[in-house]
């Protein structure tokens, strides 16, 4: 056979196998426990803190798992009606505002991927927001009133 012909083969296994290990190529969670711990619905929850405008923004966008042990908490500058969105947000989420004390005055629950570009706000102004894969709430228990309990609370770092 011509060698065109094996280069041809050779051309074509690589691209099958290229294309499988796209294809089946599974994102693996993103690492948690470096994140400080808090404790949330009697459940140990690992917290990544967005302390910058810059991580704020971002949030979870872009993350295609959230893991069910791990909560973004959004730490504004002072007490205000927070609105947010699910721009580039691929997992559903819940969604927590708290006031300066650490306790949930407002819950968006099982926020979709699809309701972008709606805005959920809270009624009452909030220092915090938490952000946990959808079904947290429901699954935990949390209702308004329900405390984040963290060992210390971060601050703006802008």
């Amino acid at each position: 056979m011509p060698r065109y012909f094996y280069f041809g083969l050779l051309f074509l296994a690589v691209g099958a196998a290229g294309l499988a290990a796209l294809f089946f190529y599974r994102t693996p969670p993103f690492p948690t426990e470096h994140f400080p711990k808090g404790e949330f619905g009697g459940v140990s929850l690992r917290i990544e803190f967005a302390t910058t405008s810059v991580a704020r923004e971002k949030g979870l966008g872009g993350r295609k798992v959230i893991p069910s042990d791990y909560g973004m908490l959004f730490v504004f500058p002072k007490d205000d009606y927070y609105g947010f969105w699910m721009k580039d947000t691929l997992v559903p989420l819940d969604m927590f505002w708290l006031d300066d004390k650490g306790q949930v005055v407002y819950i968006a629950q099982d926020v979709a991927t699809s309701s972008y570009p709606n805005v959920f706000y809270p009624p009452v102004p909030a220092r915090y927001v938490l952000e946990t894969a959808a079904g947290f709430a429901a699954a935990h228990g949390v209702a308004t009133g329900t405390p984040l309990m963290l060992q210390s609370w971060p601050s703006v770092s802008e």
